[in-house]
This record gives structure tokens, C-alpha cells and sequence, in this order.
């Protein structure tokens, strides 16, 4: 299921299935009451100005509707929107999903050409879902500099590590009645070590981590145990609903093709982080199509919609080019 549509996606929606698409990126104006046009004689690109709030809403709303319609029970609704418009998004977005969580993707760095305000860097992209636990992937960021060279200070014939959680907090603690299990003694070298709030692992998962010498153990019984985390072996650390490691089309190395284009690295995480192989990502306002580039460097299906005409060629030539890696 591979389409390039042209037409108004509050109509085009209408011709797709219900429950078959996995994952939407929405990427609609964002009312900031500014025109976006690559070129000066105004061909491609798009005016962002309406005369009232329900003139906006009137637009993105049945959109709305509809690509919800069209999701899967455990699929996936992203609404991208700069942060000093994500206001109505967010009212739109709790009105026709069970859940939505706001993830802020600082997409600059500071600005040194404000002079009167704080310069604009972030925008905000409402992670929205029919049910409480979507089709979920863990993602990565890149350690951060200060915790890469702060925290990975231990070292054994393995090479340095840094030390991850094993038993929980007081504010974490198992329940000792439903979760007797994780109340249990570890015996090392003829030293007991007990979690007064149980531990996060299993016994059995325990005895393999010390067989394997993965558990960093202390020289007092009265201190903590912990899991070696070994920097040769980090995927980095488990993604936030910040992500300021994703610059940018001004800040990087991609051509830009398209006045309101996205990288290609934010829409991969977006898709690897709630769709498998095979999955159908929808773009209902595709513009450069890098939603389809994304999906297709990652094996997934993809439905790319736009009302520009000349949007077509862009993205096909995109997808031909960039779309294998």
C-alpha cells in the first residue's frame, strides 16, 4: 500500500479503509498568520492565514476525525505544531483521543536574532491514541556529553561501565503480599545483600546476571547492588519527551525541498518508536514527503496526501533517491 493522492485529504480520507492504517503524521498549518513559499514568484508552498479560529479548526478537525477513523485500535495519531500555536491542537487532540502526550522537539538551538522576545526553538508534537498502551517500540537518544563522561567511570576486563538500577526505591517499592518474589536474599561470596524495597529483577534473572558478571557488587553488604552498564555495548539512553538531539532541516546537511520541511531523522524515530515492518503510515498532508522517504528506509507502507499538485514529482523523486540506505 504505497499511494501518492492528490486532492484535499478531508475528502481523499474518506477512500480509506477503516482500522488499516497504523501510524498518522499530521503536519497541518500552524496559524502562525504567515505565508510559506520556497521560491519568490509563490508556486510551491502554502498561505498559513485564516480570519478566525474556527475557519482553522474547520480545516484540521475533519481531518481528524477521519484519520482516526482510519487507525488501528493500537495505532498512532502525531500532531505537530509549533509551540506558540498548540493550543486549539491540544483541545482537537483530547477531544478525540483516550490519550495524548505531548513530546517537545527543540528543533534549534538558541537564537541571536531576537531582540524583543525569547527566541522560538521548540515545537510540539501531540503523541495521540484510542487506547492507554498503543504499539510502542523503545527508542534511544544519544548520551549527552556530561553522562558519558561522568557516569561510566567503573572498569573490569570488560571495559568501563556505568551503574544501572537493581533493586527499587521507597518510592518504587513491590508490593510484599502480590509481589512476594522480589523479596529474596543474594549470597556472594559468603555475603548476603537484601532489597529492603525488592528488586527490580527476578531471582533467576539475578543468578544469570551474576554468573555473567554483570552485577557490580560492593564491599559492604549495607550498600547497594547494580547492574554494569558498559559503554561499548549503549544504545544511549532510553528516549524522553524531550528530544533536542533531532535538528532541524536550517541545521543540518538535507536538502530542503519543501518551505515547512521536516528532517528525515524525526519522522524515523516517530515511526520506529510505534510501527513494525510492513506497518501503513499515513502523511494527510505530505508536503516534501518525508514521512514516505522515512517509511520506506524503514520497510513500512505509506499513503502520502497533499492538495499542491506540484507536491507529486517531489516526492516520488525523494523516495526514488533517499529512500534506500
Amino acid at each position: 500500500m504505497t499511494n501518492i493522492i492528490i486532492g484535499d485529504a478531508r475528502e481523499e480520507l474518506q477512500n480509506i479503509e477503516t482500522d488499516t492504517v497504523h501510524c498518522v503524521y499530521f503536519d497541518p498549518p500552524f496559524n502562525t498568520n504567515r505565508n510559506y513559499y520556497l521560491t519568490p514568484d509563490n508556486q510551491l508552498g502554502f498561505p498559513d492565514r485564516f480570519n478566525t479560529q474556527d475557519d482553522y479548526t474547520s480545516l484540521i478537525e475533519p481531518m481528524i476525525v477521519e484519520c482516526k477513523r482510519v487507525m488501528t485500535t493500537d495505532g498512532s495519531f502525531f500532531f505537530h505544531i509549533g509551540a506558540a500555536n498548540m493550543f486549539i491542537p491540544q483541545l482537537l487532540c483530547e477531544k478525540h483521543f483516550e490519550r495524548v502526550q505531548p513530546i517537545f522537539w527543540q528543533r534549534s538551538r538558541s537564537k541571536n536574532n531576537t531582540k524583543s522576545k525569547l527566541g522560538a526553538c521548540t515545537d510540539v508534537i501531540f503523541w495521540c491514541s484510542k487506547v492507554n498502551k498503543p504499539k510502542f517500540n523503545m527508542v534511544y537518544q544519544a548520551l549527552d556529553d556530561y553522562y558519558a563522561q561522568n557516569s561510566y567511570k567503573n572498569k573490569d576486563a570488560r571495559g568501563n561501565y556505568a551503574l544501572g538500577h537493581v533493586a527499587y526505591t521507597k518510592t518504587q517499592a513491590a508490593d510484599k503480599v502480590k509481589r512476594s518474589e522480589r523479596y529474596y536474599t543474594v549470597t556472594h561470596h559468603g555475603v548476603d545483600y537484601d532489597a529492603a524495597n525488592g528488586w527490580r529483577v527476578s531471582e533467576e534473572d539475578m543468578a544469570a546476571l551474576i554468573a555473567a558478571d554483570r552485577i557490580h557488587f560492593p564491599k559492604t553488604n549495607k550498600a547497594n547492588l547494580y547492574k554494569k552498564i558498559y559503554m561499548h555495548e549503549s544504545l544511549g539512553k532510553p528516549s524522553t519527551d524531550l528530544w533536542a538531539d533531532l535538528h532541524s532541516i536550517a541545521a543540518g546537511s538535507e536538502e530542503r525541498v519543501y518551505p515547512t520541511q521536516k528532517p528525515v531523522s524525526l519522522l524515523r524515530r516517530i515511526i520506529e518508536m510505534t510501527t513494525d515492518v510492513g506497518d501503513v503510515i499515513l502523511d494527510p498532508v505530505a508536503g516534501a514527503g518525508t514521512t514516505g522517504v522515512a517509511a520506506a528506509q524503514l520497510g513500512r507502507e505509506y499513503i502520502l496526501m497533499d492538495i499542491n499538485p506540484e507536491v507529486e514529482a517531489i516526492c516520488k523523486r525523494r523516495i526514488k533517491k533517499e529512500g534506500k540506505i
